[in-house]
């Protein structure tokens, strides 16, 4: 992210976007990961990772990689994108930059917009260091008694609600709020001297930490967790201004009690994921042109006909890929037009993170229900960030008669299926979608994703079953197509392997996944590139494996892909070309979380022609030469050389148009 951020060929504000982008991941890697690691330190753990470093060692470590990653996206904001920003009329201005009629301007909004939701909390004997929040931007204040001449600290925590970024008079500038809460800190310590000001920033662990999963009420539960996690989940890192004083940054570390690798100072700005507020300008010129996805030929209805995806379904498979394929003629329009036709009988659908009652599909679920369709809604309440908003929609589909579930207990549900079953004939059919990223229209034009949508009645029933798993008492573990965590997918992927392995005249495995971890599929991996087998990974995130070592993993390559829209489907291909070929794709990382912990599923893709496009998929981002990163022996990432100009991403958008565009062609070109 870094790196694109610092590419000069691309558009001035979406370089912007990834440093914003580069500043939620680093949040997110905190609140999770290095929360985690907190975690085993406090509980005294005598736990080593694979490569034999402490916990401690961890720390050390990340906090050396951390403060450089942090150095260079904030000298790169600093010296390079914003000084640009002003060469194209939009400046992040600073109080020396202010004029008379600025100030003037400032401190009508501040009495007007910002004064009113501001509140100074002291530190005394009588007023104890307040919680400060996560991910909450703070101004450590410290004061003076001109009649007593004693200090005092106090903090003024900047209004999350409030616009980061304040604009000036001419509309081009831009003031952060932070400063322009510092320049009128004597309005809210009246007639005290202002010694010194600095912002702070506090991350705290998020990971929801249920003890009872087996509680009566797992909502309930859930919802006092929360509650507890707002007041005492841990800090794991301190962000301040470089230039705070040992006094006031003494006072944080003891108060917060922090150790030396959970602090960061900063010679910029803090919180650089608020960036988003700047990139969100209306600036075309300064970003890449839209994309707007395209909808497949077999799902155009005529002129302002719907198509009929169920009569299309019966003619075959569809395959979409997102965010070239478009989501709202692809999977929205299948549970829209569920909810409408009144021979359906029932849907049932996984919910992960959704984009709330205002969602489509959550809006079309409601219709159905009240329409007297059986709804059901497995909610997983455990989606890390999303638990409160999945609570309220939740909450709100139980109200108008959706059956809502929340999953099963000790597990997290975090497979992509949607089942509709509808009244054919004398009988009825099963339709269903399965796919490799969440019911989220907001997420489907950014992130890249596939999904398959099929009448098959072996895939049906695979799914029906796997309701029945998930809101009953069943102990279903084998299934037609699915390939199902955490009753068998480790076992499946591990037995292609070693089947890939065996093969005589060499065999050949491409995995597209976000994260590679798991120990056993690892070793797995390296047995079969020393037996001979062509192994290339394509991995957006984690990866534990280390490629090319002689005489450990001679034969696999480790590629990543970043670029406009974030790498997310998960697709498995086994089989080496001329030979029968087995591609899967589904929601699941390979990763003991996703294994073990998670409910999971995989879809075999068996249409020949579907299978010819997503190995189209995968043939296009091995080509990739634009936006590819490659994974070295000793764990570093080096760019690809550039030698064709291959950009899988603009690639896929000029096949998607060429796909929606076609006249003819077989049922299953889809």
């Amino acid at each position: 992210m870094l790196a694109l951020a610092e590419d000069e060929s691309l558009p001035l504000l979406e370089r912007v976007r990834f440093v914003a982008i580069l500043g939620e991941s680093v949040d997110q890697f905190f609140q999770v990961r290095v929360a985690g690691l907190k975690e085993q330190m406090h509980a005294a753990l005598p736990q080593t990772s694979p490569d034999g470093m402490t916990t401690a060692e961890q720390l050390r470590a990340i906090h050396r990689r951390a403060s450089a990653l942090l150095d260079r996206s904030t000298a790169l904001f600093v010296r390079q994108v914003a000084p640009a920003l002003e060469q194209h009329g939009v400046s992040i201005a600073t109080v020396a930059d202010l004029d008379d009629a600025d100030r003037e301007h400032l401190a009508a909004e501040f009495h007007a917009r910002i004064f009113p939701v501001l509140t100074p909390l002291a530190v005394d004997p009588a007023h104890p260091f307040p919680y400060i929040s996560n991910l909450s931007l703070n101004l450590a204040v410290m004061v003076r008694d001109p009649a007593r001449h004693n200090m005092r600290f106090a903090r003024v925590k900047v209004p999350p609600l409030l616009p980061r970024f304040v604009p000036l008079p001419d509309g081009k500038r831009f003031i952060p709020l932070e400063q322009v809460i510092a320049l009128h800190l004597g309005e809210l310590f009246p007639g005290m001297e202002i010694v010194s000001q600095h912002p702070f920033r506090v991350t705290r662990d998020a990971d929801l930490d249920l003890v009872d999963e087996e509680a009566a009420d797992l909502l309930a539960a859930i919802q006092n967790e929360l509650r507890r996690q707002q007041r005492k989940a841990q800090v794991v890192r301190l962000e301040v201004d470089a230039a705070m004083s040992e006094e006031v940054f003494g006072l944080l570390v003891r108060e917060l009690e922090l150790e030396p690798t959970d602090v960061y100072r900063v010679a910029g700005l803090l919180d650089l994921s608020s960036l988003w507020a700047v990139y969100a300008l209306d600036r075309p010129d300064l970003k890449d042109e839209s994309w707007t996805p395209v909808t497949q030929r077999r799902l155009q209805g005529i002129g302002v006909e719907s198509v009929d995806i169920f009569a299309a379904l019966q003619d075959g498979d569809i395959l979409v890929h997102h965010p070239y394929d478009s989501f709202a003629t692809s999977a929205e329009a299948f549970i829209d037009q569920a909810a409408q036709d009144p021979d359906v009988l029932a849907i049932k659908q996984t919910l992960y993170r959704t984009s709330g009652p205002v969602s489509p599909i959550v809006r079309a679920l409601i219709r159905a229900a009240e329409s007297g369709k059986q709804v059901v809604a497995l909610v997983e309440l455990k989606a890390r960030g999303d638990e409160q908003a999945n609570i309220a929609w939740a909450q709100a589909l139980e109200q108008v008669g959706v059956h809502v579930v929340y999953g099963v207990v000790g597990l997290k549900t975090h497979a992509k299926v949607a089942l509709v079953v509808r009244r054919e004939g004398d009988g009825i059919r099963r339709y269903v979608h399965v796919g490799t990223g969440n019911y989220n229209p907001k997420t489907a034009q950014i992130y890249e994703d596939v999904g398959l949508l099929s009448a098959d009645p072996d895939l049906g029933s695979d799914v029906a079953e796997l309701f029945n798993f998930l809101t009953g008492y069943s102990r279903q573990r084998r299934f037609r197509r699915l390939l199902v965590a955490p009753v068998g997918l480790r076992s499946n992927i591990i037995r292609m392997i070693r089947r890939e392995a065996a093969r005589p005249v060499g065999g050949r495995i491409i995995l597209k996944i976000n994260s590679l971890v798991d120990p056993e599929i690892v070793e797995a991996l390296y047995a079969a590139s020393q037996a001979g087998t062509e192994i290339d990974l394509i991995v957006r995130g984690l990866c534990s494996l280390r490629p090319g070592v002689p005489g450990l993993s001679d034969r696999i390559r480790v590629r990543s892909l970043v670029g406009r829209f974030l790498e997310h489907s998960r697709i498995f291909r086994f089989g080496p070309d001329g030979a029968a070929l087995e591609y899967y794709l589904g929601s699941s990382d390979l990763m003991p979380r996703n294994l073990d912990r998670r409910v999971e599923a995989m879809v075999p893709v068996l249409d020949p022609a579907l299978q010819a496009r997503l190995g189209q998929f995968l043939d296009v981002e091995l080509e990739d030469d634009v936006l590819a990163w490659a994974l070295q022996a000793d764990g570093s990432w080096s760019k690809v050389p550039m030698v064709r100009g291959v950009n899988a991403q603009q690639a896929f958008e000029q096949l998607a148009e060429a796909r929606a565009a076609a006249t003819n062609g077989s049922a299953t070109d889809a």
